[in-house]
C-alpha cells in the first residue's frame, strides 16, 4: 500500500473519529477484525516503554508487519529528499530494506559514498556501492562529520531518547540534516509502534531544539519534512 494511500485512511481515522470513539474498545475490536491481534501488542508495548529490554524491542520491529512495500515515504518526500542531498557522501539512518537508498542514488548519480544504517539490516537491499552497518541511532559508529548529508526518515517517532537520537544525527553530519516524521496525534491504539507523536510543524521544532538559523520545516502530506543546515 503506498503513503499516499495510508495518510488519506490516517485522515479519517486520526482526523475525523472523534477521540472518544478513537480510544475505545469498540475502535480496538474494529482494528482488531482488520488487523488481529497486533494492535493490542502495540499498546502494551507503548503502555511499557520506559521498561522494555532491547530484546523486546527488537523482537516486536522483527514481527511488525509492513504496510508500505519498500519503504514508509511517499514519492512527494522522496522527490524533495533526493532533490536537497548536499556533498558527496550521504548516510540513511533507519535505512530499512534500502528503498529510499535507491532513489537517492538514481537521483544523486556522483556520489562517493553511501551508507545505510539501521539495528536490523538482515532485509536490506545488496545494492551496488552501498555499505550497509548495524548501529543503533543514539549510538552511531561514525565521527563527528562524517557524512555530508545524514537522512532520517520515520524513524524519530520510534525512539524513546529521540533527543540523544537528533544530536547524534547533527554529531555525524557535516553539511545538512533531512529528518522526515509523520504529522499524527496520539491514541491508545494506533497501528504503528510510536512513542512520540508531533501534530503541527512546531510540535517537531520543538523536539529538534534548538533550531539553527537555515532550516525548513513544512508538511508534506501529512508526514514533516524538516531540512537543517549544519555550515556555518
Amino acid at each position: 500500500m503506498k503513503r499516499e494511500t495510508t495518510n488519506k485512511i490516517r485522515f479519517v481515522i486520526e482526523d475525523i473519529l472523534p477521540p472518544i470513539l478513537r480510544d475505545s474498545r469498540l475502535f480496538l475490536w474494529l482494528a482488531q477484525s482488520a488487523w488481529g491481534s497486533h494492535i493490542s501488542h502495540l499498546a502494551r508495548f507503548r503502555e511499557r516503554a520506559p521498561f522494555l529490554t532491547a530484546d523486546e524491542y527488537a523482537e516486536l520491529y522483527r514481527n511488525h508487519p509492513r504496510v508500505h512495500a519498500g519503504t514508509d515515504n511517499s514519492d512527494a518526500c522522496i522527490r524533495r529528499i533526493v532533490s536537497e542531498i548536499a556533498g558527496s557522501s550521504v548516510c540513511d539512518v533507519g535505512c530499512g530494506t534500502g528503498a529510499l537508498l535507491t532513489h537517492i542514488k538514481a537521483g544523486n548519480p556522483d556520489l562517493a559514498r553511501v551508507t545505510g544504517v539501521d539495528f536490523v539490516i538482515d532485509d536490506a537491499a545488496a545494492l551496488p556501492g552501498v555499505e550497509y552497518v548495524a548501529a543503533k541511532i543514539e549510538e552511531l559508529p561514525f565521527a563527528d562529520g562524517e557524512f555530508d548529508t545524514v537522512v532520517c526518515t520515520h524513524v524519530i517517532e520510534h525512539v524513546l531518547e529521540y533527543r540523544q537520537a537528533i544530536a547524534e544525527l547533527r554529531r555525524i553530519a557535516r553539511k545538512r540534516l533531512i529528518i522526515v516524521v509523520p504529522r499524527e496525534r496520539e491514541y491508545r491504539y494506533t497501528f504503528n509502534p510510536h512513542f512520540n507523536f508531533f501534530p503541527y510543524t512546531h510540535s517537531f521544532l520543538r523536539a529538534v531544539h534548538p533550531v539553527p538559523l537555515r532550516y525548513v520545516c513544512e508538511d508534506i502530506g501529512r508526514d514533516i519534512f524538516y531540512l537543517e543546515d549544519r555550515e556555518g
